[in-house]
């Protein structure tokens, strides 16, 4: 009885060839969330070396979030 505990065949070749694949493939999604991560934590850090008076500003959407009023009712 021949021992070939270590000799790969090409099936299990082309396995371990796509589980690494695979996993190359999940260690760059993972490389890219945490770059995207890394890249919020920083501009929130950031955020919060601005002066206080900086965030205390206008919405500069108040126009936009201003109720209409025709003209000749009650309110204008």
């Amino acid at each position: 009885m021949p021992n070939d505990y270590f000799e790969e065949t090409k099936q299990t070749n082309l396995v371990f060839w796509s589980l690494g694949q695979m996993l190359k493939g999940a260690g760059y999604a993972a490389a890219f969330v945490i770059a995207i991560s890394l890249a919020l934590w920083a501009i929130y850090l950031v955020g919060l070396l601005l002066p206080e008076e900086s965030r205390q500003t206008p919405s500069p959407y108040g126009a936009l979030e201003a109720p209409y009023v025709a003209e000749g009712h009650d309110l204008a």
